[in-house]
């Protein structure tokens, strides 16, 4: 597929969100402010966008958390190349939390009807399918099983793709907290073990050139966590996602499919983004 790079991106775009030439405002969303958190840290900004849908509870703690500042100026503790960076713990050590009580898993969730017409599906087999809910991967079961499912709502969970944000925990599952993850790369055995709660839309370059180390010798921090809405105007990232259901996002698909053949997964998509007009 022909790409090109959109002339003035906003920095933090990662060189991997490419653009079609021909790519049409209809193929475009604006997430929703209230649901994009913005994360400025000492490498860069990175923008994500969260999916209360999938994991209510998850979201309206790290909006909480957030809001209070707690997450303002926290290292990123642990951050291991190829896997997982991790932050977000108040004594900027693994373990440890909010004052907040801990929150229950939600490692799962049903797929109404309503939510499943808006989910882009890019594999289908017998035992499942997978797909795009908003910005977050996710995985379902197969449409036989829907069929057969009381009420229409089946079994989904968030798939653990590079981008994926997640609540960290102990080994008890009930023990998210404050502690926050981002993939480096895709990782599905965290897949249904962990609460997934959002997903890198740009800066995703800014999440790989954090300082590794378990503990890193200098590690980077988070200058400052807000949500989008929070923020003065002038401050809010310009950023406009793929729509899963717009022609752009579909060609992506299918050039991907091309290209990997019968070894093409959900994890081999990546959804384009754009600076926005002011």
């Amino acid at each position: 597929m022909k790409t090109l790079i959109i002339a003035g991106l906003a920095a933090g775009l990662a060189p991997a969100l490419l653009t079609p030439v021909w790519a049409l405002a209809a193929d475009w969303r604006s997430p929703d402010p209230a649901q994009t958190l913005v994360i400025d840290t000492t490498k860069g900004r990175m923008v994500v966008e969260l999916a209360p849908q999938v994991a209510p509870q998850a979201v309206a703690r790290i909006k909480l958390l957030a809001r209070e500042g707690v997450y303002d100026g926290l290292e990123v503790h642990r951050v291991i190349p190829g896997f997982v960076a991790q932050t977000g713990n108040p004594n900027n050590q693994d373990g440890g939390g909010s004052d907040h009580p801990d929150l229950a898993p939600e490692f799962t969730f049903r797929l109404t009807p309503e939510m499943a017409r808006e989910v882009a599906f890019v594999t289908e087999a017998s035992d499942g399918r997978t797909g795009f809910l908003g910005s977050l991967p996710i995985s379902a079961v197969s449409a036989g099983e829907e069929a057969r499912a009381r009420n229409g709502r089946v079994l989904a969970w968030g798939a653990y793709c590079a981008g994926v944000f997640g609540m960290g925990r102990q080994a008890d599952p009930g023990t998210a907290n404050s502690e926050i993850f981002v993939m480096l790369d895709s990782a599905r055995r965290l897949d249904r073990d962990y609460t997934p709660f959002g997903r890198v839309i740009a800066g995703f370059d800014v999440a790989q050139a954090l300082a590794a180390g378990e503990p890193p010798e200098t590690p980077d921090r988070m200058v400052r966590v807000a949500l989008a809405a929070d923020l003065p105007d002038a401050e809010r990232p310009r950023i406009e996602v793929a729509d899963p259901a717009g022609a752009l996002f579909q060609a992506k698909v299918a050039a991907q499919r091309a290209e990997k053949g019968a070894d093409f997964t959900l994890c081999d998509v990546e959804i384009p983004a754009r600076e926005a007009s002011r």
